[in-house]
């Protein structure tokens, strides 16, 4: 993205990953959730099966996990752009080719763009909405110009479109094709699979890039499953039981308590918290600011110190998590202090429109710690919630010129999320505020995330470290009133629309930091969510004829770089 790549030209394999792992075995997962009813996860509807385009489909380059931002040649061989990247043209690779044999033409890769920006998910519109034009220059040739110059990170993120086999949905309708196994190019395609309930990959023996430098050493497992389970606790048991074979744990208690026992006590079971420097980005209970109650910053504000992060973090999570204090946590792109040099040039034009705090005051989330107590953040809430206009009468909150309570629920599908929801509400209901929790299955999870029928969810908002077109989806006004957006929160502002934009054009890495910097500061000002916490490490357990590179990249461990070793 900005300055040289770290591989030198023809490159045999990462550094990263094993050259000479051995191909074979299986890779067993599990995924908690009420299953899945598609093939298909490049559209909004229905629920796609948890690895299908991880495993299925290649596209025109390969990120490396140890650069911030850099791509290699995966079906395209080579790329050209001028200085000013105002167009790219990839030429694709003689080999390339589908599952069915069929070889990877520049139609295919025209074919794909404009499927996907036209009757695929709406993120794909925002994120690649900078292309003017889409021109085949010959069967292995094509070209995309840019309606700007600005974008500077256009070439590179058209690479991360998976291509699809044109001639197949020549005679399909895309998005109805339910489960129906389509046809890729990737390293694994469908194998036997039960519907809602379990899902296996095949590794294509003859796979086209397998000696390739950005495939080399991974993908070794000859079979990947995942299987269904609509409870986490009897998934971990299953672990435990020897039902599947490796496992991301993300809850603390688990982490602190369960792992104990005679396969981990004589080495059959490994447990390891790999550190890793990725952005850990921000999750954090999100306020719908579509909805009335939410759409005054002050109270958003004030809600947010009923949420006690030092009491959950002792008692629920045994202290092992930092709290969020960034939507770039864990990275330099976050924002600190008070805004100076650079980062305060960008922010002065808008200040008649940024809220004073921006400029006087450096956010932090409502603490107990340092004698605090939650007895005074509740006074702060309520201090707060007079200055907008509301009152308790009879024991309730209200707003004093329509006479409304304030109330609102709080949407959720994991029920371990329960526990630490419920003593927000409890403190909540202490002012008068009327808080309810609402369990949902995964479907209808989706479908209300999907048409924003929620006043308040968990979110959560991941970032790299080149953050760029994807900040659209997550905060431009275009994205706010559309379905199935990251735009969870309604996030509908001129002035972080425009800094949403002069991110996107940052000309170099120090600019982008800046840039990024003063983006960061003006969400946290917003209120537009109450920041949950962090783990700066992978807390991961796997049987132990699983086998991993001993190098691990700055983005963590990567599981399709293991092996099977019995």
């Amino acid at each position: 993205m900005h300055g040289e790549v770290k591989y030198p030209e023809g490159f045999s394999h990462f550094d990263y990953v094993n050259p000479d792992a051995p191909k074979g075995g299986e890779l067993r997962m599990a995924v908690v959730a009420n299953g899945y009813d598609s093939f298909n996860p490049f559209v909004a509807r229905g629920i796609s099966a948890a690895g299908v385009e991880t495993y299925l489909y290649d596209t025109l380059l390969a990120s490396s996990d140890d650069e911030p931002f850099s791509v290699y040649g995966l079906i395209a061989e080579s790329i050209e752009t001028p200085e000013d990247r105002s167009y790219v043209i990839y030429n694709l690779r003689d080999g390339a080719r589908f599952h069915d044999g069929e070889a990877i033409t520049a139609e295919d890769v025209k074919f794909s763009f404009e499927l996907l920006t036209t009757e695929g998910h709406p993120r794909y519109r925002s994120y690649y909405q900078d292309i003017s034009k889409v021109t085949v220059e010959g069967p292995q040739r094509v070209r995309f110009d840019f309606s700007s110059t600005v974008n500077r990170e256009l070439p590179l993120i058209i690479g991360q479109l998976p291509i699809l086999p044109s001639h197949y949905w020549a005679e399909r309708t895309f998005g109805e094709n339910g489960l129906d196994k389509p046809v890729g190019s990737g390293p694994y395609q469908i194998g036997r699979f039960e519907a809602g309930r379990s899902v296996s990959y095949q590794r294509v023996e003859d796979y086209w890039a397998q000696d390739l430098g950005v495939r080399k050493g991974r993908f070794n497992f000859d079979t990947v499953t995942y299987e269904y389970y609509t409870d986490d606790t009897v998934a971990l048991e299953s672990f435990r039981a020897g039902n599947y074979d490796f496992r991301v744990e993300s809850q603390a208690k688990n982490w602190a308590t369960a792992y104990t026992g005679d396969a981990f006590d004589t080495g059959k079971i490994t447990t390891e918290a790999i550190e890793h420097s990725r952005p850990a980005g921000m999750q954090a209970f999100v306020f719908n600011t579509r909805r009335e109650v939410f759409k005054d910053p002050a109270v958003r504000k004030a809600l947010a110190y009923g949420f006690d992060f030092q009491w959950a973090n002792q008692n629920l999570f045994f202290g092992q998590y930092t709290r969020t204090k960034s939507y770039f946590e864990n990275s330099e792109l976050a924002s600190s202090g008070l805004p100076a040099g650079r980062e305060l040039e960008i922010l002065e034009p808008y200040r008649d429109q940024l809220p004073e705090a921006v400029f006087t005051t450096e956010y932090a989330p409502p603490s107990t710690g340092d004698g605090r107590t939650m007895r005074d953040n509740l006074r702060d809430a309520l201090t707060q919630l007079r200055a907008a206009g509301y009152a308790i009468e009879d024991g309730t909150m209200i707003k004093k010129a329509t006479g409304e309570p304030l109330a609102f629920e709080v949407m959720l599908f994991q029920k371990t999320f329960e526990r630490v929801i419920l003593p927000f509400k409890n403190n909540l209901e202490k002012l008068g505020i009327d808080v309810a929790v609402r369990l949902v299955d995964s479907n209808q999870y989706a479908e209300r995330w999907r048409t924003r029928d929620f006043d308040m969810t968990v979110g959560v908002f991941p970032q790299s470290d080149s953050p760029g077109n994807e900040q659209r989806g997550y905060w431009h006004s275009s994205s706010a009133k559309q379905d199935a957006t990251r735009n969870l929160a309604g996030v509908s502002d001129p002035v972080v629309d425009e800094l949403v934009e002069y991110l996107i054009g940052a000309p170099n890495r120090d600019e982008l930091v800046q840039r990024t910097r003063a983006l960061d500061r003006v969400l946290l000002h917003g209120h537009y969510v109450i920041p949950n916490w962090f783990l700066a490490s992978d807390r991961i357990a796997y049987w132990s004829f699983l086998k991993r590179p001993e190098s691990v990249p700055k983005n963590g461990a990567d599981v399709n770089n293991w092996w099977v070793e019995r």
